[in-house]
């Protein structure tokens, strides 16, 4: 009789949707170094294998109750950025025109459709986003990122002067964005304030820092 149950459960919980927790990226990743920005959408995402209205429908990705449908999706792999309390939403953007953007559905395997935009100022370059999101909250430093990274230069040039080192940052603060680098004020852990440019990503777009949202 046990085993009845434990099957039935094991069934039970295999059949229910995926149940939404917070997503935000904690290691450099390399599955969205070419892409161009970020994307909000909206509980449903109607993706089409072209950006044309009578392109067929590749996929159809429902968010209801914190859960996502089709099951054997996950909100880790079809988000950048998941908070529902904030009721923010991001996918990483393959490509994108005037009026379509493709959307990476799922991060592991790179599959993507097109989405027809239902307001263009959803779309963020990867710039915009950091501007808009990285001055509100901060930063935080991903796991895998190299150590050269805490280093503090005196301009936005590797060739430039180290004039101090992040150790254990309280807080990064982002004042602007000058191509691959990031004129911070950073606030550690000894309460002093440090202010200098980091490499917030590399030449080929791999990611070292993001938004603290929370």
């Amino acid at each position: 009789m046990k085993k009845i149950i434990s099957a039935l459960s094991l069934f039970l919980l295999l059949s229910l949707p995926a149940i939404a927790s917070d997503v935000m990226p904690n290691v450099v990743s390399l599955s969205q170094t070419h892409t161009y920005g970020v994307y909000q959408v909206g509980n449903t995402i109607v993706l089409r294998n072209a950006p044309d209205d009578k392109a067929p429908i590749i996929n159809v990705i429902k968010i209801s109750n914190n859960s996502i449908e089709p099951s054997d999706l996950t909100f880790d792999n079809v988000f950048v950025v998941y908070q529902s309390a904030k009721n923010l939403a991001f996918m990483a953007v393959a490509d994108e025109n005037e009026d379509w953007v493709k959307l990476i559905y799922n991060n592991k395997t790179g599959a993507a459709g097109w989405m027809k935009k239902d307001d263009p100022y959803k779309f963020l370059t990867w710039v915009n986003f950091y501007n808009m999101y990285s001055k509100k909250y901060g930063l935080y430093i991903l796991n895998g990122a190299p150590e050269s990274v805490k280093e503090m230069h005196g301009s936005p040039d590797d060739t430039s002067k180290v004039i101090s080192t992040i150790n254990q940052p309280q807080k990064i603060i982002l004042n602007l964005i000058k191509g691959n680098w990031m004129l911070v004020s950073v606030m550690d852990m000894d309460r002093t304030q440090k202010t200098g440019y980091i490499r917030w990503r590399s030449e080929e777009g791999i990611k070292y820092l993001f938004p603290a949202i929370k």
